[in-house]
């Protein structure tokens, strides 16, 4: 099981889409094109195609009304490995959608890599990585 002990996927997904919707909103431009690649996260990871709605709306209630992003990265820090790559990625995804990178996206990935316990070499080598896929 990747997700907290509480066994309450739904909210533990709405949690994760808080973070996502946070990276996305960052620079002030969350995008239809953001939002598409938090929806394929999510699938990804195991939301449902039935309560999908449901968990972007809680994410984005959860996004609105936290402090800090500690509040959202506890059910990321939880996951397997797997799960945790998918959700950097995906984050990195979200800050090139628009095919750059500003200050407050590149230092919120600095922080999530220590908050979350990723190495800065894997760190450095997903976004490497998802720079190249956006750029073909």
């Amino acid at each position: 099981m990747f997700f907290s002990k509480n066994d309450n996927k739904e909210d533990d997904l709405s949690k994760v889409a808080a973070l996502l919707i946070h990276a996305a909103k960052i620079d002030e431009n969350f995008s239809i094109e953001e939002e598409k690649i938090i929806e394929e996260a999510l699938l990804k990871i195991g939301a449902s195609h039935k309560n999908f709605k449901e968990i972007i709306k809680n994410g984005k209630k959860i996004e609105e009304n936290a402090n800090q992003i500690l509040d959202f990265t506890r059910e990321v820090k939880n996951m397997n490995e797997e799960n945790k790559i998918k959700i950097i990625e995906t984050l990195w995804r979200i800050i090139y959608s628009n095919d750059d990178a500003d200050i407050y996206e590149t230092n919120l990935m600095r922080r999530l890599a220590g908050l979350l316990y990723i190495d800065n070499k894997l760190m450095g080598n997903i976004k490497e990585k998802i720079k190249k896929e956006i750029s073909k």
